[in-house]
């Protein structure tokens, strides 16, 4: 006899993805049926958008643990995308929400979206997932504080931990995430003799990636999530000015930069690093679709 279809549907592993923002519905649009998908919003006028994409909103605050008590056992699957709150060097959000998750043993996979700014300051070095963090911000420590909880605690309640260190994410239909909006500022970039090495991933593949650290991740596993892009900052701004038919940024140097930028933008230029990428394309077996930032650009 054949199974109907709302039997198959309730034999689909739960999906909950907290903090369901850009790059958590773009792994809505590409899960398709593989999962019943919850999203964790603290947003009641966010349901309606929610629903209308196939997803059962739960309102709950993680700056708020009672409104959490709900997610006890209620998926398969973690996909914690939230940022920390800012200030401080913890992210009690991370912990708040694994305790909730804690109450109840169905869980099996949780993927936590880190940073690489972890790493800090490696001056220009190439390097993968061995190297140790060296976090210069409360920004990168709380991300680092984070790691941590989520690593202890799959450990603890036999539950497989990937950690996605994630470098700038862009897409030209991602808002903020293009830039032609900083280049239509005329935001200043550092001079050669003093610009740092960035990296960069598009938000379609860091959704692939998310969906594939689901499936294969390895247990408490490390993995750098970029592109093969190797490029200076001002380089990259170069390159999108180019493609996007519009003048190049100013260069300035690193004094000129300290007394015009905020403090949230010389902390992006006080660090320069280059992410080795073979994990990613070796046991998640991810093929980028845009390998570089000119292909992802364009």
């Amino acid at each position: 006899m054949r199974d109907s279809a709302p039997s198959r549907a309730l034999r689909r592993p739960r999906l909950l993805i907290v903090g369901c923002g850009d790059v958590g519905m773009r792994v809505v649009r590409l899960l398709g049926r593989r999962y019943r998908v919850l999203a964790l919003t603290s947003s009641a006028e966010r349901c309606a958008e929610l629903r209308a994409a196939g997803v059962v909103p739960l309102v709950g605050d993680l700056d708020d643990a009672p409104t959490l008590a709900r997610l006890a056992g209620l998926a398969d699957a973690v996909l914690h995308l939230a940022p920390p709150a800012a200030g401080g060097p913890q992210d009690l959000r991370t912990a708040r929400l694994l305790q909730a998750l804690a109450r109840h043993g169905r869980l099996r996979k949780l993927v936590y979206a880190s940073t690489s700014g972890v790493y800090g300051d490696a001056g220009g070095a190439f390097f993968d997932e061995t190297r140790a963090v060296d976090p210069a911000t409360d920004r990168a420590r709380r991300r680092v504080d984070a790691e941590r909880r989520v690593r202890w605690f799959g450990r603890a309640f036999g539950v497989r931990v990937s950690v996605l260190r994630i470098p700038g994410i862009y897409a030209t239909d991602r808002p903020g995430g293009h830039p032609r909006e900083r280049l239509a500022r005329g935001a200043p970039v550092l001079r050669a003799e003093d610009d740092v090495y960035t990296n960069h991933i598009h938000a379609d593949d860091l959704a692939r990636a998310c969906i594939a650290a689901l499936q294969r991740g390895l247990p408490q596993r490390i993995v750098n999530v970029c592109d093969d892009t190797d490029l200076k900052m001002g380089d990259y701004f170069d390159l999108a000015a180019r493609i996007c038919g519009m003048p190049p940024p100013p260069r300035v140097s690193r004094a000129q930069a300290q007394a015009q930028l905020a403090p949230m933008q010389l902390s992006f230029m006080s660090e320069s690093r280059r992410l080795a990428n073979r994990r990613m394309k070796r046991e998640l077996r991810l093929r980028l679709r845009y390998p570089t930032v000119a292909q992802g650009l364009a």
